[in-house]
């Protein structure tokens, strides 16, 4: 049985004491918690924080992206080895705001990926559609072209060293959610697509789900057979919030 994760991606919030006591509340807030995985991936200045209070912890870290090349004349950026180096335990790639601001295709977020399966840092590749898409029933077509990036480059192999979140852009920040239905229905395709690669690799595949979780319907989301956790954007700026999702994610372990 797969194992619950439950990531919180901060984006570009709050200050150096706002991540102190979020993470505070979090470490306290999960303490007891056996069966699920909880991560939190900080702006990257606060990372430092997130290596000194969460080490020794079951709390993982991660960050929000990750450089496609190995090292080098790239100002600005920073590698999978540098992340590594500060313990980091996961990296998103291929957000869908990196999409859309960073003009990041399927061929970059590829690299991202193996570059972060590379050193050692778990992947996780957000793959979703916008509301344009959705309507016009393209979304099967859009979500299989994110996985194909990864395929394609890295072969499904790579698919057994990753996270996989559906974030379906038009319930990003919106409030509105994908039912479970729905999120359930692309789930299970994203699934089967690697599964057509490779069966076992795609049962041990954590697919999340992204896209307005909130207490409220975290437990029904995650119940789902191919929902493995989630992705939380808002709610992980609120602890309380934030622990009561991984307390779904435990209840449903």
């Amino acid at each position: 049985m797969r194992r619950p994760l439950i990531a919180g991606n901060w984006k570009m919030n709050g200050t150096k004491a706002d991540a102190e006591e979020l993470i505070r509340s979090i470490i306290a807030g999960v303490f007891e918690m056996r069966k699920v995985d909880v991560a939190v991936c900080p702006p990257f200045p606060y990372l430092f924080i997130a290596e000194q209070m969460l080490a020794g912890t079951a709390i993982g870290w991660g960050s929000q992206d990750v450089s496609r090349e190995e090292g080098g004349a790239f100002t600005g950026q920073v590698s999978a080895a540098m992340l590594k180096d500060f313990g980091c335990r996961y990296a998103i790639v291929g957000h869908s705001e990196r999409r859309q601001f960073n003009g990041e295709t399927d061929a970059i977020i590829g690299r991202k990926y193996a570059q972060a399966m590379a050193s050692g840092v778990v992947p996780i590749l957000c793959v979703g559609e916008t509301l344009e898409e959705r309507e016009q029933g393209k979304t099967e077509e859009v979500v299989a072209s994110h996985i194909d990036g990864v395929l394609n480059l890295a072969g499904v192999e790579a698919y057994g060293h990753g996270v996989v979140a559906y974030e379906p852009v038009w319930a990003i920040g919106t409030g509105v959610t994908a039912t479970p239905d729905q999120a359930q229905e692309v789930h299970a395709f994203l699934r089967e697509r690697i599964a057509n690669k490779n069966k076992e690799i795609a049962e041990g595949l954590r697919i999340l789900y992204g896209g307005s979780m909130k207490p409220g319907n975290a437990a029904e989301l995650i119940g789902q057979p191919d929902i493995d956790g989630g992705l939380i954007g808002g709610a992980s700026l609120k602890a309380a919030d934030f622990v009561a999702i991984c307390q779904a994610g435990e209840d449903n372990a």
